[in-house]
Order: structure tokens, then C-alpha cells, then sequence
């Protein structure tokens, strides 16, 4: 038989228990349970159902992961203050409600501490800051608006873009919170102005926003990318399929974009490593637009949404990762 010094020209590690921080493609042997194990690259890219929301609604705010997600507001029969906890398997009613119902609202944060900023109807300005059990008044954007997109944390968050009046005016301005009030961040560059109903993921100071809309009808649908430093936006690659009120999760150069209007509802399902985006062969089952998202581009969430009937569906989305593997010998 021959060696694997042979093969690969090094020595298999023999250790009692698991390395605590093994780098891809290490193998080593473990004495204790007496198994050949290796770091490796796992790619599943795909998915799957979840538990459905106890109110379906489209336009949903949205905040948290996979595991402990946030949905409020949005439109069902009306526009409603709804607020929902999902646990990773199901969605349980929090007693309390947003103080101003509403939907096309911007979410960032997490499950216990998110945010809720603008909206429809009405050019919504206020924002509202939950805790983990019931919502507070926090500061007023500067701009108010529907459709806005937002991401970040509670008390570092930003939004941008949108629509301003029922004719849904693009708006290309963004801002940013501190935890207590609202100040400008800067424009999207854009044009024509694509901002109504984009995705996003990141943080405040290195954020992403894709897709987008220009109110003109079939057609308005955009596939722009912009990137956010903190200080200015600059152009990154087009998604691959244009389309607007999708769902984001992830990183600024680790990004996940699904579902939206193409003007058809569609479930496709991009990738974003920070230079382009690819498209994964397995969209959502569930073909949607103004769905709620959560979590990152490895561990992902989408609820809610039209499709164009208002639906109540969740999926989960697992991605690639690196996991500590046995190796069979036989």
C-alpha cells in the first residue's frame, strides 16, 4: 500500500482530540475515537421548509438570523403592526405590536434588539426599536419614505433608497442611526434611480445594497450593485437576474440575494464573494417578491412575501461550509 507521505508528502497529524482551529484540507487522526478526519469544504447551496408565519403578509420588516429571526409590520388584509419570533423551526406571536402599523418598512439588528424605520402608507418617518418583548420610539428619518432598505445593528444602522409618495418617487438618499437620531449617508449613485425595493446585507460601515426599482413600470427593474464604506457609495457588478423587493442577507463580500419582481415574482438564488455575483442552481420553492430575510449567505431565512398571493412560507437556506469530516477507509 503506499504511504500517504507518498502522496501528499507530509505525515498525518496523530492527535487525542480534534483541533480547535484545523485550516481546509487538513487531515488527522484521532487517537481517542480512533477515526481519520478531515477539514473540508461542504457545499449544499439549497433549500429547504421551514415553519410558517402565523400571519402571511408581503412587505415585511425583517431582522435577526436563521435561528432567531424578526418579523413585523407589512400588509395582509390591511397594513399591521404584527410581530413574530422565529426559533429555527417555528414562529411564535409577540403580545405586543409595532406602535405605527405599516409596510415597505426598512429592519436591521437582531431578534432582541432590531429597529424599524419608514414605510407605507404615508411617507413614514418614525422608527421604533424593539428589545426583544415590546417596541419604543426612537428617531425620525430625515427623509421619510416606503420601500427604504436597511441594515446594520440597533444603534449602527443604515438605510437607503425607497420611494417617496404613492407614485413611488425613487429616492436615492441614504442615512445612517446611532442609536438615537438619524443623519445623512451620503446618495446612491445610480441612475437612473433603481432604488425602490433593493435587497441588502452587511453592516454600516461596509454595507451592500442590489436591485432595485424606478417606478416605471416593466422594465424599471434594476440589477445595480453599490457598496457603502461608511463615507461613499461606489458601483460594484450587476446581479445577474435584474429585480426589485428581493430578500438580502450576508456580508458586503459575502452576500446572498433571493426571490423578487422580475416583474414576475421569481425565486432565484445569487452569490456575492465581494467581486461578482453567481447564480445558485437552486431558487426558493416558493417564488416571491416583499418577502421577509434574515441571517448569512451560508445560513439564510426568507418569509412572507407575495406570489403574487400574500403567502406565509419560510425556507431556509444553507450554503457552503467548512466542517470537520470523517474519513471512511473502506
Amino acid at each position: 500500500m503506499v504511504a500517504y507521505t507518498g502522496i501528499q508528502g507530509q505525515n498525518i497529524l496523530i492527535v487525542s482530540s480534534d483541533p480547535s482551529d484545523p485550516t481546509e484540507g487538513q487531515i488527522w487522526y484521532n487517537s481517542t475515537t480512533n477515526l481519520l478526519k478531515g477539514y473540508a469544504n461542504i457545499v449544499t447551496n439549497a433549500w429547504a421548509s421551514g415553519g410558517n408565519l402565523n400571519t402571511a403578509r408581503i412587505y415585511i420588516g425583517s431582522a435577526g438570523t436563521q435561528t432567531a429571526a424578526l418579523g413585523f409590520g407589512g400588509y395582509s388584509t390591511a397594513n399591521t403592526g404584527v410581530t413574530e419570533l422565529y426559533n429555527g423551526t417555528s414562529w411564535t406571536n409577540n403580545p405586543t405590536g409595532l406602535g405605527t402599523a405599516r409596510y415597505e418598512l426598512a429592519g436591521a439588528g437582531t431578534q432582541t434588539a432590531a429597529l424599524a424605520a419608514g414605510g407605507f402608507p404615508g411617507n413614514k418617518t418614525n422608527t421604533e426599536e424593539y428589545d426583544g418583548s415590546t417596541w419604543t420610539t426612537g428617531g425620525v428619518l430625515t427623509t421619510g419614505r416606503g420601500s427604504l432598505k436597511g441594515t446594520g445593528t440597533q444603534t449602527a444602522a443604515l438605510v437607503a433608497g425607497g420611494g417617496i409618495s404613492s407614485a413611488v418617487t425613487p429616492s436615492a438618499a441614504a442615512e445612517q442611526y446611532n442609536g438615537t437620531s438619524w443623519a445623512s449617508a451620503g446618495s446612491l449613485t445610480r441612475s437612473p434611480a433603481k432604488t425602490y425595493g433593493m435587497g441588502s446585507a452587511g453592516i454600516q460601515t461596509a454595507a451592500l445594497m442590489f436591485g432595485g426599482y424606478n417606478g416605471t413600470g416593466p422594465g424599471g427593474e434594476g440589477a445595480n450593485t453599490e457598496s457603502y464604506n461608511g463615507t461613499s457609495w461606489t458601483a460594484s457588478p450587476n446581479l445577474n437576474t435584474a429585480r426589485y423587493v428581493l430578500g438580502g442577507a450576508g456580508t458586503q463580500t459575502a452576500a446572498l440575494a433571493f426571490g423578487g419582481v422580475t416583474p414576475a415574482t421569481t425565486g432565484a438564488t445569487e452569490l456575492y464573494n465581494g467581486t461578482s455575483w453567481t447564480s445558485s442552481p437552486n431558487s426558493l420553492a416558493t417564488t416571491r417578491g416583499g418577502l421577509g430575510n434574515a441571517g448569512t449567505q451560508t445560513s439564510a431565512l426568507a418569509f412572507g412575501g407575495g406570489t403574487p398571493s400574500i403567502s406565509a412560507a419560510t425556507e431556509e437556506w444553507t450554503g457552503a461550509s467548512v466542517q470537520v469530516r470523517t474519513i471512511t477507509t473502506s
